[in-house]
């Protein structure tokens, strides 16, 4: 039996494709309206990423500007131990001039002797007027020696002046050293002061400060650069001799020739060329006969242990606690009959913790303090104490020698949560609920919720020149450089720790996980 067939009249078939073109514009429209979103999140997540790795560049640059001023401050520091061995180098070569003549003195009042012993014999009364000259002659010679020993005496005041302006110029270059290390430690621990704050208009605006706890990493890493504060995770910090040592050391070193080494030019005449001619000559004179040589003589100045080391080599102990010059050597004189008399000479000046004197002491007056160099500990070290910035070497590569890391760890709401700012989001929510009879409700989040991101720097030691790499990191040469550089697992580990995110931490040690 035929089955009847209803067949639908064209007016009863109207309408059915409506149903299915507006699911189709519904999820059109959704589709649209996501990647809105998902343009406008990705924008936002690259401008935050580029933020942070501005933030921690310019961090990195901020440290690398402070070692720099360190390096160059710490120059000057030696500059200024190299200047107190000059200024004791020139008052010992002003000093000696007055024991030289009383070496002359010395030899003429040995003429004196020599010609009275040859005066008792019968018929030598010519001896006994030589010896009348000759202690004549040693009285001038003494005289002489009381006169310049009076002059040098006059420039004491000044000379004392000089040591405690120099001396305290150490303490304020270091000072300043103080200052900037604090600030530049505020600038990298709240990411904000010292223009940084521009960073989050110029770059992401609506983006967080830097994480409190990250900033506290920062703030370890560049004390840990420095010898002497307070840091964890690196090598301890060395004591306040061993410091002092390589400040001596440095200081010595860049001595110039005049100071550290005065001897005469070999062959012909010994008498000091840097003493005035006119000294020289009534040194010459004042026998009016005879010949006058000094047939030797040294000098020096450097940073010591003790008075007593300024002529003795290189000590790998030596924790500059004085300053010292020494000048000596010996006064020929042939006299009469060819006789010859031979006395040494000797000056000393030193500048130490108890005042510091001078042999011969009558061009002495007053007192010459010296601290010492680097005297107390850095962090004791304030308004005096001779301190400097060291850098505290590491010999692990894993900790890059010991050069500063900065991290930077920030976070920003990517959904603008204003339709009429951001009216792709459709909502302030950015979420449509689909409802489809017994099923339930479902939610669709149409736009991403908090970006973060990370970066890190590295301020590292870069000598200009082909072998500029071969130079270990130092505070001496002003060539700190800053650049971004990439995560190692357990850096990005304890920075996402630090900054309370431990999911991520805990997948950044995954290995193979890209950061």
């Amino acid at each position: 039996m035929p089955v009847p067939v209803q067949v639908l009249s064209r007016r009863a078939r109207r309408g059915q494709a409506m149903v299915l073109s507006a699911l189709c514009f519904l999820v059109l429209a959704l589709m649209v309206t996501l990647s809105f979103n998902l343009s406008h999140a990705l924008r936002q997540k690259m401008s935050l990423q580029q933020h942070s790795d501005a933030l921690a560049y310019s961090m990195a640059v901020l440290e690398a500007r402070a070692l720099n001023y360190y390096a160059v401050s710490n120059r000057a520091i030696a500059g200024s131990y190299v200047a107190m061995n000059s200024l004791h180098a020139y008052m010992v070569a002003a000093s000696v001039t007055s024991d030289m003549m009383t070496a002359g003195k010395k030899n003429f009042l040995g003429f004196v002797v020599q010609e009275i012993i040859r005066c008792m014999c019968k018929g030598c009364q010519e001896h006994c007027v030589h010896a009348a000259e000759a202690a004549k002659i040693a009285k001038e010679f003494g005289d002489k020696s009381d006169e310049y020993g009076q002059k040098v005496q006059g420039l004491e005041s000044r000379f004392n002046n000089a040591m405690e302006g120099l001396d305290l110029l150490v303490d304020n270059l270091h000072t300043s050293q103080k200052e900037v290390h604090e600030q530049t430690l505020k600038a990298v621990k709240d990411g904000k002061s010292h223009g940084l704050s521009q960073l989050v208009e110029d770059n992401s605006p609506g983006a967080s400060d830097l994480n409190e706890a990250v900033g506290g990493l920062n703030g370890n890493e560049f004390n840990c650069a420095v010898d002497g504060l307070e840091c964890q995770g690196s090598v301890g910090n060395t004591d306040v001799r061993a410091r002092a040592r390589v400040m001596t050391e440095v200081a010595n070193a860049g001595r110039s020739k005049w100071p550290a080494d005065r001897v005469p030019p070999q062959g012909g005449s010994k008498f000091p060329q840097h003493l005035h001619p006119d000294f020289l000559d009534e040194l010459k004179d004042i026998p009016g006969e005879g010949d006058a040589q000094v047939t030797r003589h040294v000098g020096t100045a450097k940073t010591v242990r003790n008075k007593d080391d300024v002529d003795q080599g290189q000590s790998s102990d030596n924790e500059g606690t004085t300053i010292a010059a020494m000048e000596e050597g010996t006064l020929l004189h042939r006299w009469k009959h060819s006789a010859v008399m031979i006395s040494k000479y000797e000056a000393k000046v030193w500048s130490d913790a108890g005042g510091g004197d001078h042999e011969p002491d009558n061009a002495h007056s007053g007192s010459h303090r010296f601290e010492g160099v680097n005297a107390r500990a850095l962090t004791a070290c304030s308004q005096s104490g001779n301190c400097f910035m060291k850098f505290r070497a590491n010999p692990s590569a894993d900790r890059d020698w010991g050069q500063p890391r900065v991290y930077s760890y920030l976070t920003k709401q990517l959904r603008v949560g204003d339709t009429g700012r951001a009216p792709w989001e459709l909502n302030p929510s950015a979420t449509v609920s689909l409802r489809h009879g017994a099923q339930g409700e479902g939610r669709l989040t149409l736009a991403a919720g908090e970006g973060r991101s990370m970066s890190k720097a590295l301020v590292y030691y870069h000598r200009f020149g082909d072998n500029g790499w071969r130079e270990a990191p130092n505070l001496f040469g002003p060539y700190w450089r800053a650049k971004l550089h990439p995560f190692k697992p357990e850096e990005a580990a304890k920075v996402l720790e630090a900054a309370g995110n431990t999911d991520a931490a805990e997948m950044a040690q995954v290995p193979g996980v890209s950061l």
